[in-house]
């Protein structure tokens, strides 16, 4: 039998402590880490939750799905009924499909698991008890699994500067962390509203390791650890100004742990690997085909225990164009091992604040500082943006520098454009803009000759098209 086990933790972003992170106690999570592969290069396609896990289910990036944002009933942004998913894929290759907790995509038609338990709480030792039922279950019928256990934790919960604290859970050890002893992320302004909101999101991490650390002992209770590979990662970066919602990297630039089967321990690949490549990856692991079409996705089995950079995997792209259905702001990256590409494609509009970060205590502690400052960038540059932004991660790692003006860096940002444009016609994007209009839309009329002017925005004082 191979099964597949897939954790998948709501914000989580890189704040463990085999990622760095001191400040916060992982142990579960660390030691998943130190039995299997950590991947330190690692990129979802989008920073917003539903739009972050259709790529995971699908391999395809939201503007091929139509999972454009959030699948709220408000926002109702929903998979293309075509669209071939991991559970339907499994479920035709014969294997037991199921997912526990979050869900957060849609239809159910397009992901049909055949058990689904969702919930919307953060009782992890509930979770972990309908994951043993569920081992127990395959077990008894002698058939392989794909399960996928969606944690709440550490998402923001509906109150001011809350993370699901607010209550004790059974089995569930509570830690408090003192502002103090925060490490506010380079990203952010060390400020008391930040930190508090901090100390109680690592609370809410602690119990979110506890959560990976019982469902994994009831996988090896189960006898199927041996049979299983297992995955864990974030859906998006932390629920945080320039993280969640950006494509900044501290929005998509996450954990992703892979322990397989009789691998090696211990693994820290650098290979620059997306979301994309996850479902390729449980197909060749379940030993089916991948599904008909031109996904851009890989298998990372062939380079799973790679400890030095290959040559194929050195580039990464990304696709974001809603959060909220108000919070519309289409951008699209490319990643280099050292540099970063933003194709800003509605830059007139400002940045769009999500629902949840704008009620942050965070929020409301940056917007009132003089200057207002988030991180190293001010508020002004982090909501009127630039139609490129171009990046030396080396030297910025936080991509505050924007070098797309620059003389010096003029042949990189046109190389990096060109290969951006490539891969948004290689994958059908709609938001590939000339002079105000998707060329999709109109790619009839250039066949037929129509002349237009070869620039990104409409210019209304020069509107002539030669």
């Amino acid at each position: 039998m191979r099964n597949i086990l897939l954790l998948i933790a709501d914000d989580l972003g890189r704040m463990t402590g085999c990622y760095g992170e001191t400040a916060i106690a992982t142990p579960n999570i660390d030691r998943l880490a130190e039995t299997g592969t950590r991947f330190d290069m690692a990129f979802t396609s989008t920073a917003s939750c539903s739009a972050s896990r259709s790529v995971i289910y699908t391999g395809l990036h939201t503007h091929e799905t139509g999972q454009y944002g959030l699948n709220h009933d408000h926002h109702h942004f929903m998979t293309f009924d075509h669209v071939d998913t991991a559970p339907a894929l499994m479920n035709a290759a014969g294997m037991k499909t199921g997912i526990i907790g979050k869900v957060h995509v849609g239809p159910d038609a397009v992901y049909p698991w055949q058990v689904r338990a969702e919930s919307w709480e953060r009782d992890v030792r509930w979770a972990a008890d309908r994951a043993a039922a569920f081992f127990d279950s395959a077990k008894a019928e002698q058939k392989s699994f794909f399960l996928t256990i969606g944690f709440i934790d550490p998402h923001r919960d509906e109150t001011r500067g809350g993370f699901g604290n607010d209550r004790a859970y059974p089995g569930v050890e509570d830690r408090i962390f003192a502002p103090e002893d925060v490490t506010v992320p380079p990203f952010l302004t060390d400020l008391p509203e930040v930190r508090q909101e901090l100390a109680d999101y690592y609370r809410s991490i602690y119990r979110l390791d506890q959560g990976v650390g019982m469902v994994l002992d009831e996988l090896e209770r189960s006898g199927l650890a041996d049979e299983t590979l297992v995955v864990f990662l974030s859906d998006n970066g932390s629920p945080f100004l320039n993280s969640k919602t950006t494509l900044y990297d501290a929005g998509v630039h996450l954990p992703l742990i892979m322990r397989m089967p009789g691998g090696r321990a211990g693994i820290a690949n650098p290979n620059l690997v997306s979301f994309t490549d996850i479902l390729p990856t449980f197909l060749d692991w379940a030993g089916h085909a991948p599904p008909p079409g031109q996904r851009k996705g890989r298998s990372l089995l062939p380079i799973l225990e790679a400890g030095t950079l290959e040559d194929d995997w050195q580039a990464v792209f990304g696709s974001h164009t809603f959060h909220e259905v108000t919070n519309y702001w289409p951008t699209r990256f490319m990643r280099t091992t050292r540099y970063k590409y933003h194709r800003n494609v509605a830059w007139q509009l400002d940045f769009p604040f999500s629902g949840d970060l704008y009620g942050s205590l965070t929020w409301e502690g940056i917007r009132n500082q003089d200057p207002a400052m988030i991180g190293g960038r001010s508020v002004k540059d982090y909501v009127r943006r630039p139609p490129e932004e171009l990046y030396d991660l080396e030297a910025d790692p936080h991509e505050v520098n924007n070098l797309a003006g620059d003389p010096a860096h003029r042949d990189r940002l046109l190389e990096m454009r060109a290969a951006t444009e490539a891969w948004q016609r290689e994958t059908g994007d709609p938001w590939l803009y000339r002079d105000g209009v998707s060329l999709r839309a109109i790619e009839k009329h250039l066949e037929a000759g129509m002349a237009m002017p070869d620039r990104f925005d409409f210019d209304p004082d020069n509107p002539g098209s030669r």
